[in-house]
């Protein structure tokens, strides 16, 4: 089993470094093409690809031609098969973090909470990949209040770390006096809002492929909306109101706020994966600038 799994790993960060040439090839070629297509000058640097090109299909598809990456790897089975999702804690849970974590396996359907023991992350991993999970929530705290997140998938990666703040949970929201209704374990709607940057873009594949695809006639819908680079989580059941044209909405809880500041290209028990973003705040050069916008 070790040997496999160190095998696959092996064959992905191969597959994984012809990228980058890969993806520059690709790019030589569209620029080509380009060029010939709307009968411009060709840049000096690529006109020795000019007649090898022209012995082939000017005009191929480029859409289909374009190089997988390492995401494609990731994520080839999502929407196929449902994400089997396992949630747990860190070692020695207050009693708040172990209601945190109820709530959070609620969010997530079919998702199975993990009461962690003594069990180390190497361990952990290897649990969940011999009963083929496919993504591990792990959530921290400090002092009782829930501060930190971390969503791995499986079985290659990747790792993204968020930071928690202002949890509110589903029994403060019920103590407040609000009309939090029942919890549905419906395949939720989801709202994926200003993840536009490439890191955004990837931050919301790690989180929107947790969720199974949902059926139209499912009044579950989760928010995640990233505002000035912290996301806020919302979780509300809807009911249409045919008569008023208007939606009634009700939020269930819980609620929170995160902030991504690490994705890693690897598991969490691999502590030699690569980085591949890092919010570093004190090096920004420009005081407004937005990674995930």
């Amino acid at each position: 089993m070790l040997r496999r799994q160190a095998r696959e790993r092996r064959e992905y960060l191969y597959r994984k470094s012809l990228e980058g040439k890969q993806r520059e090839e690709y790019e030589h070629r569209r620029q080509v093409r380009e060029a010939l297509r709307e009968g411009k000058a060709l840049p000096t640097e690529r006109l020795h690809d000019e007649s090898s090109l022209r012995e082939k299909d000017e005009f191929a598809d480029l859409v289909h031609d374009k190089p997988n990456t390492h995401e494609d790897d990731e994520y080839a089975r999502a929407g196929a098969v449902d994400p089997k999702v396992v949630v747990t804690t860190s070692r020695d849970p207050s009693s708040r973090l172990k209601q945190f974590a109820k709530e959070v396996r609620l969010v997530f359907p079919g998702a199975t909470r993990l009461n962690r023991g003594n069990l180390v992350i190497g361990d952990l991993m290897d649990v969940c990949r011999q009963n083929e999970v496919t993504d591990i929530v792990v959530i921290h705290e400090h002092r009782g209040e829930p501060d930190g997140l971390i969503v791995c998938h499986l079985p290659f990666g990747p790792t993204a770390f968020f930071t928690l703040s202002n949890v509110v949970m589903r029994h403060d929201l019920k103590a407040s006096g609000e009309d939090i209704g029942t919890v549905s374990e419906t395949n939720p709607h989801l709202i994926m809002d200003n993840f536009n940057s490439k890191i955004g873009r990837r931050t919301s594949n790690i989180l929107k492929y947790l969720f199974p695809v949902p059926k139209p006639s499912s009044k579950r819908v989760m928010t995640f909306s990233n505002r000035n680079d912290f996301i806020s989580f919302r979780h509300h059941i809807f009911e249409p109101n045919h008569k008023a044209e208007d939606v009634k909405l009700v939020e269930i809880g819980p609620r929170f706020e995160m902030q991504l500041y690490q994705v890693k290209l690897g598991t969490l028990e691999q502590p030699e994966a690569d980085d591949e973003w890092v919010l570093r705040p004190y090096m920004n050069t420009a005081k407004r600038r937005r990674v995930l916008g």
